[in-house]
């Protein structure tokens, strides 16, 4: 049975707060975990909601500021001092290699565990392929460089029982339609309609965008940034950031 859910681990901006943490999201998707922008206490955050490091297998950074990756250095050691028992790929800015390079190894540490780094570029693409999603990457407007990450679902088809009963298939026989499209002259498409796969989207710090466009359709599910409210429209243009 697939399993998904967002866990909210932080949302505060710049600088954490007596009630809010630095930003950080773990996204569990049918038994795998990726997690985007960890900012400082990430770690903390994760062992409080009950997130081990053994859950994650994706680190998403949208862009190299403090608090959306201050927690790379806490979280990468985690998952070494955990020893994870599968690689772990992150994905991030290229043009933040140094930084993320810093944050890699910002004190010794034992290496156990595979970390793929894999990079972001350009206008963005496709990142990842799966059975479960495809991970694709939009350039986004902020004053560094800044991508927004979606993982959509392919698209499935939905077996209608009241046209499979009509036309008398049952049991084993649903599955061997499935697999081979036809069965005794019905096809697929006459006993299914398709099913359009989940979407989901993470957007921060980003002016209104093409990007922003392109990563908000269809989601059924949005995570996205209002640092400034609407009468402050101009600062939030200026700083790069979105109004409510």
């Amino acid at each position: 049975m697939s399993v998904r859910e967002l866990v909210v681990l932080g949302t505060a901006s710049q600088v954490p707060t007596r009630h809010r943490n630095h930003n950080g999201y773990l996204l569990r998707w049918d038994g795998e975990g990726i997690l985007f922008d960890p900012g400082e206490g990430t770690q903390r955050q994760m062992l409080r909601a009950g997130v081990a490091a053994h859950d994650l297998n994706r680190l998403c950074v949208t862009h190299f500021h403090g608090d959306h990756s201050l927690g790379l250095a806490g979280v990468i050691q985690r998952i070494n001092l955990d020893r994870v028992p599968h690689p772990v790929v992150a994905h991030y800015p290229r043009s933040g290699q140094r930084f993320f390079d810093r944050l890699r190894y910002a004190t010794a540490y034992r290496e156990t565990v595979q970390l793929v780094q894999e990079p972001v570029s350009g206008g963005g693409g496709t990142l990842a392929g799966t059975p479960a999603y495809e991970l694709w990457a939009r350039r986004l407007s902020h004053p560094v460089e800044a991508y927004g990450y979606a993982l959509v679902e392919p698209d499935g088809r939905r077996m209608l029982p009241e046209r499979l009963a009509a036309h008398g298939i049952a049991g084993p026989d649903v599955g061997r339609l499935q697999r081979e499209g036809s069965l005794g002259g019905v096809s697929l498409d006459e006993v299914s309609e398709v099913r359009r796969g989940q979407r989901f989207a993470f957007v921060m710090d980003t002016r209104l965008c093409e990007g922003v466009y392109e990563l908000a359709e269809g989601c059924d599910m949005l995570v996205i940034e209002s640092t400034f409210l609407d009468e402050d429209e101009r600062l939030a243009v200026e700083h790069g950031h979105l109004t409510a």
